[in-house]
């Protein structure tokens, strides 16, 4: 059995453990990336080692921390109050409560917090609300589990340094804009599609009615409900300025998104705007060690022809036109049961390349952002985070087990539904 076969082995078997498994699969990964490297391969382990991603490392806890800070003087908490306060309760305005909610999803999670931290924000305030307005619980939780997804790929979130960084590697550099675009519509795709069929449209034509109360402050579902927002403080306009700078940097002059989010933090401790202990404790450690320790099992895998196989297998069941739609379900598939960005993006980003020579041509852009939307599109299912935040959320009156089976059948259609757009959009359309 030649090394190829046994680091492909060893990388299914990581996925499968995340899939079923509590373990850290990042920890597993650098194990039997040791064991493949020195034991089959013949590589020293200081080679193995060099395999481990420093640079995305600082990048993402530079920004976690950042934004964990923002999170526990809660400057985020506050932003999200006064953003879903604009609507101020109209019955015949719920239809665009909906919009609302997916927006201040999508905003939240695009400024640096990523889609989970999004959906911990919105998800209890979007379905208290759609209690109280006898809106149907699964199509909010669509709609908030869609947007916080749409804008993960954010140059500043998690999951978009992840991607944005593997594919640097792979050849694909100055496309952040486009690989978040592409995410973007895709989920507004999906989330107008959602809405259309499940209720949507019963409400445009029922939505007339009189004034109602303020939407409710964060909190659990069936908190109690507040007049207006809390308002802002000294120590929530600091950090919200300091993200603000961070954002124009990075967009305007190129700064490094870790050491400026570094600097930032700096800036937040020395006035005590946070609680840096705190803030350190909330780093999500477990995801991070997750990418990298996965990202030494790939780097094991690309020296000993892994990532070739695995590219040549996927390579014998897609054709040019309809690679995007292949690798979209693939990933999709997987990414029902495992991360997204700790274990899937990964994996498979880095094949793009190799892909595209087994074939014999294709737009690596197209394939990537196929790769990107795929695994995203399916957090909405129970079994990920984010839909079992909304899930979490839901107000006690509400049927959990078939919540639970609503959003699991959702989950499971879009492993097809994103395959089809995939391979509509970048394989048909050929988009950016």
């Amino acid at each position: 059995m030649t090394a190829a076969i046994v680091s492909l082995a060893a990388l299914v078997f990581a996925i499968v453990l995340s899939c079923v498994s509590h373990v850290n699969v990042g920890f597993v990964a650098i194990l039997l990336a040791s064991a493949v490297g020195v034991l089959v391969a013949g590589m020293s382990l200081g080679e193995v080692v060099a395999g481990f991603p420093a640079p995305l490392f600082l990048i993402l806890v530079g920004v976690t921390l950042l934004f964990s800070q923002a999170r526990t003087n809660a400057m985020l908490e506050r932003a999200a109050q006064h953003a879903v306060a604009l609507c101020r309760g109209k019955r015949a305005l719920i239809p665009i409560l909906f919009f609302l909610f997916f927006l201040v999803a999508v905003l939240l999670s695009s400024a640096g917090p990523g889609n989970i931290a999004a959906a911990v924000l919105v998800a209890p305030v979007a379905m208290s609300a759609a209690s109280r307005e006898r809106i149907p619980a699964f199509l909010m939780a669509i709609m908030v589990g869609t947007g916080a997804s749409a804008g993960s790929l954010s140059p500043l979130a998690p999951a978009g340094i992840v991607a944005n960084e593997i594919m640097a590697k792979a050849g694909l550099t100055d496309v952040a804009l486009w690989n978040y675009l592409n995410n973007l519509l895709v989920h507004c795709v999906v989330a107008a599609g959602g809405y259309v069929l499940f209720g949507g449209r019963r409400l445009l034509a029922t939505g007339a009615g009189a004034e109602r109360q303020m939407l409710p402050s964060m909190g659990p579902a069936g908190a109690p409900l507040v007049v207006r927002p809390e308002p802002f403080e000294r120590a929530h306009v600091v950090p919200l300025l300091v993200i603000g700078g961070l954002m124009v940097g990075v967009i305007l002059f190129r700064v490094n998104v870790g050491m400026g989010a570094f600097a930032g933090a700096l800036v937040l401790t020395t006035f005590k705007m946070a609680d840096e202990e705190r803030a350190i404790a909330e780093i999500p450690w477990r995801v991070i060690m997750m990418v990298c320790g996965v990202t030494v099992l790939i780097a094991v895998l690309e020296k000993t022809g892994g990532l070739d196989l695995l590219a040549s297998m996927v390579a014998r069941i897609s054709t040019e036109r309809t690679v995007t739609g292949v690798a979209a379900f693939f990933t999709g598939a997987i990414s029902l049961y495992s991360s997204t960005s700790g274990v899937v993006l990964p994996a498979l980003l880095p094949t793009v390349p190799r892909l595209i020579e087994q074939l014999g041509g294709g737009d690596a852009l197209a394939i990537a952002s196929a790769i990107n939307v795929g695994g995203h599109l399916v957090d909405v299912s129970p079994l990920s985070t984010i839909g079992a935040i909304c899930l979490a959320s839901a107000p006690r009156d509400e049927d959990s087990r078939t919540l639970f089976n609503k959003l699991m059948a959702w989950g499971l259609t879009m492993v097809v539904v994103g395959a089809l757009i995939c391979w509509v959009c970048f394989g048909v359309l050929r988009l950016p």
